[in-house]
């Protein structure tokens, strides 16, 4: 699929109960299996190419994985070395957690990517891993995948991360359970939860105190994950975004997490002046509700904190400011550049080939709202710039290139969106 033509819209009303199942629960889900006892079951998983990459590598770890297409149960009596090499996919997530989880496994491990993934910087996780006796090899000094990793000890740590992310995080948190003593992680905001969510709820010693987790090693292996992975935040953040911007559009998007780290962007946009509202339904291993979106006058914000909470969804957002009156600000967001592209270049070109004003900046740019123009965007390969500009399309019609990058994430993308308006594939 290279390109695609998007009508501009009137208003809908629409009831989505299939809104992509968390890609970042799917990938722990996989993972964690692999530190339990018994048979994990996983219902809801997402079948997208990232997280079936994944699941791919947890089978090459050794894992027996029985899909009946309702519920995946994986079994796993500890990590075995791979005859293959172990694929990640489009997936910084993936490689990122795998690194930690592997770094204290016996034997040797080779992760890859595909040419995106194989760009991105790897060090952040890589170095204070070596740091505590992992052994790395890879382009860059460890830097750029493919990466070799040959498990083993690992010592206990101290780590002070100089930024807020969930990949690092979750990476170190993972190595900690296999350390030779109790280790702490501070970070400089609180990014997103679910690694320790996940992990208490099978039964692992980890403590969160503010900004500083300690986590004690594994005495044994944790209990079996018993899971729904709800509906992906970020992913049905591009529908809010597309309510939004709708004149008397209203969409209710079922079945989400409602993590308070998860849902930043929603909370952005209700302070544009979108109405927006939560109904809780679920929360054994996370909060699960549904979320109301209403069209509303969107007015300019700024974005400055918590950005670790809403990095994935400000594409997103930044449609919803190319529609509101004023100035709209993003600082503190240099996380930005090293995404599947670099989202502050991809945002700006793609809203100023739209016909609306921009400033760009090392750690943010400004959006000036003002009236979005039809025009051909490039997604640069990342899913969330594409499903973006193909959101703003709902404003005037656009044409988006490059997209077979949004299988990775949202494969019923588009069935979602025909729903809404007339789509045509080129």
């Amino acid at each position: 699929m290279s390109s695609v033509k998007v009508t501009g819209c009137s208003e809908f009303s629409l009831n989505i109960s299939s809104i992509a199942p968390d890609k970042s629960i799917s990938h722990r889900s996989a993972m964690f299996s692999m530190l339990a006892k018994g048979t994990s079951e996983i219902r809801n998983f997402l079948r997208a190419e990232d997280t079936l990459n994944s699941l791919e590598i947890v089978k090459n770890l050794g894992a027996t994985v029985i899909d009946d297409g309702e519920v995946i149960k994986i079994s796993s009596e500890g990590i075995k070395e791979p005859f293959e090499i172990l694929d990640c996919g489009n997936s910084g997530t993936g490689m990122r957690l795998f690194c930690g989880l592997l770094s204290s496994a016996n034997g040797h491990f080779v992760l890859t990517g595909d040419k995106y993934l194989r760009s991105r910087p790897m060090k952040r996780v890589t170095q204070p891993l070596r740091d505590i006796g992992a052994k790395f090899d890879g382009r860059d000094d460890s830097n750029l995948a493919p990466l070799s990793i040959r498990g083993a000890s690992l010592s206990a740590f101290n780590y002070d991360s100089k930024i807020a992310s969930a990949q690092v995080k979750s990476c170190m948190i993972l190595a900690a359970l296999r350390a030779d003593d109790k280790c702490t992680y501070t970070e400089p905001e609180l990014s997103r939860d679910h690694t320790e969510r996940m992990l208490k709820g099978m039964g692992a010693d980890i403590q969160v105190d503010g900004l500083k987790t300690t986590i004690n090693p594994m005495k044994e292996l944790l209990s079996p994950l018993n899971i729904r992975v709800p509906a992906d935040p970020s992913s049905a953040f591009f529908f809010a975004v597309a309510a939004a911007i709708t004149p008397n559009a209203t969409i209710v998007l079922e079945g989400v997490t409602l993590n308070e780290t998860r849902i930043e962007a929603f909370k952005a946009l209700e302070r544009m002046g979108a109405d927006i509202s939560y109904n809780m339904t679920d929360n054994k291993y996370e909060p699960i509700g549904d979320i109301t979106v209403k069209q509303a006058p969107l007015k300019a914000i700024t974005v400055d904190d918590n950005i670790s909470w809403l990095i994935d969804e400000l594409p997103a957002l930044s449609i919803a400011f190319a529609c509101a009156e004023g100035v709209s600000v993003v600082k503190n967001a240099e996380e930005l550049r090293v995404k599947e592209s670099d989202r502050i270049s991809t945002v700006v070109n793609g809203l100023n080939a739209c016909g609306i004003e921009t400033t760009e900046y090392a750690d943010g740019y400004t959006v000036k709202g003002g009236t979005l123009k039809p025009s051909t965007v490039d997604s640069d390969g990342d899913h969330r710039i594409a499903m973006s500009f193909i959101i703003a399309g709902l404003r005037c019609g656009m044409q988006v290139t490059d997209l077979d990058c949004i299988n990775t994430s949202f494969p019923n993308f588009f069935e979602l969106l025909q729903q809404i308006t007339k789509v045509e594939f080129l």
